[in-house]
């Protein structure tokens, strides 16, 4: 497998030995069905945040052990945190503002980050796929954003989802909080390829390692300009993106991937 880190509890990180360059980030609480408790959002996001500064790693995988991929938020604990003396609001904050620099670590990481949906995902869950920058998903694999069934509206999955999903399917998920299935996610634009579940790993390793051969240099300048140009107005998102080339010419790994474009040789990325 690879070289695993010293995280425990709710998260474990794993480099992998193959493809190189590829770290993958695992969820673990499986008889908690992976739900995203205050515990397993802090987790995630240091995680994240370690990876981010380390050079070697070139894509993250995100993958989940046991019967889902992730439930969404921990029910149990909200529950108990109504006991509080606020009724649990300073919990209910503090755990949607956790779970708000969760998910935006993951899309501000330089590294791109494919999800691999090997189970169901469901309301927070369904909103940790939506987040990542690639999704893969087992054809058995399902989502859902079942909040209104219960009296809560996912609002928080909102977010990631109405920037995946048309507007019209975003709102059928979340006003009617039925399962989809992996190939109507592909469809719906949640997932970019559904495999056999034999194979769905596989197809994600290779997705990674097809990223992890390419300048990471230019990879995450990339993602970064994707999500920074995303919100703006037309012209003011070609002007970013002008600039961005600009400033990408002149980088090193331009001028040798060029150069060994016209010389019909293979490039070597050095990330600068």
């Amino acid at each position: 497998m690879g070289e695993p880190s010293a995280l425990a509890g709710p998260v474990r990180v794993t480099k992998l030995a193959e493809p190189t360059g590829v770290a993958e980030v695992i969820l673990d609480r499986p008889a908690q069905r992976n739900s995203l408790s205050l515990e397993a959002l802090e987790a995630l996001r240091s995680s994240f945040e370690q990876l981010s500064a380390d050079r070697e790693i070139k894509v993250i995988v995100l993958s989940a052990r046991g019967p889902a991929f992730s439930a969404g938020h921990d029910l149990k604990e909200i529950t108990a945190h109504r006991a509080d003396p606020d009724r649990g609001r300073a919990f209910f904050e503090q755990s949607m503002q956790s779970c708000a620099r969760m998910m935006q670590t993951i899309m501000a990481c330089p590294q791109p980050v494919i999800a691999l949906v090997e189970a169901t995902a469901t309301a927070a869950g369904c909103q940790l796929v939506a987040t990542c920058d690639l999704a893969v998903a087992s054809d058995d694999a399902l989502f859902c954003t079942p909040g209104v069934n219960i009296g809560l509206f996912c609002s928080t999955p909102m977010v990631a989802l109405t920037r995946n999903v048309p507007r019209k399917r975003a709102m059928e998920m979340l006003l009617l909080g039925e399962m989809i299935d992996a190939e109507r996610a592909a469809e719906w634009g949640l997932v970019n390829r559904v495999a056999p579940r034999a194979e769905a790993r596989g197809v994600a390793l290779s997705l990674a390692g097809q990223i992890a051969a390419k300048s990471p240099l230019t990879v995450s300048i990339g993602k970064r300009t994707f999500y920074d140009q995303a919100h703006l107005p037309v012209d003011e998102a070609y002007a970013l993106a002008a600039r961005v080339m600009v400033e990408n010419l002149l980088a090193r790994d331009a001028a040798e991937g060029i150069s060994a474009f016209v010389e019909k040789r293979p490039p070597e990325w050095k990330g600068f």
